[in-house]
């Protein structure tokens, strides 16, 4: 993975079907300085952009439209890049074993929280 100067990840995917929660991520990533953001409203999406072009870090809503985020998973993982689990249901969301080490990101998140896991994937925290 290739850090931006300020620590932060330089191409990051959201994988979201929320138009409004990915323009909010979109928005706040933004201002950390990251340069390239990605976003796919499903796995088909996802896996084409990756396809296209591997990110350095990815945010996976887990609980996409009629579908999971975990084959999305699956192929960052083939990839060796980081990602993390984003979830509106908490610690409550059981995730596969394969996937439990992964950092998660309770919805609604707060800046600095969202920062963090950002931050700590640039520095190699959050690879698999």
């Amino acid at each position: 993975m290739k850090p931006a100067s300020d620590g932060m990840p330089k191409d990051v995917l959201i994988v979201e079907d929320d138009p409004i929660i990915a323009l909010d991520f979109e928005d706040t990533i933004l201002r950390f300085g990251v340069k390239a953001i990605r976003t796919a409203g499903n796995v088909a999406q996802a896996l084409h952009l990756i396809g296209e072009r591997a990110p350095d870090f990815a945010l996976l809503d887990v609980g996409l439209l009629r579908e999971n985020s975990f084959a999305v998973a699956e192929r960052l993982d083939a990839l060796r890049v980081p990602y993390a689990f984003v979830t509106g249901y908490g610690a409550d969301v059981r995730l596969p074993a394969a996937f439990a080490v992964r950092p998660r990101l309770p919805k609604p998140f707060s800046v600095e929280a969202l920062e963090a896991v950002l931050t700590h994937a640039a520095s190699g925290g959050a690879k698999g």
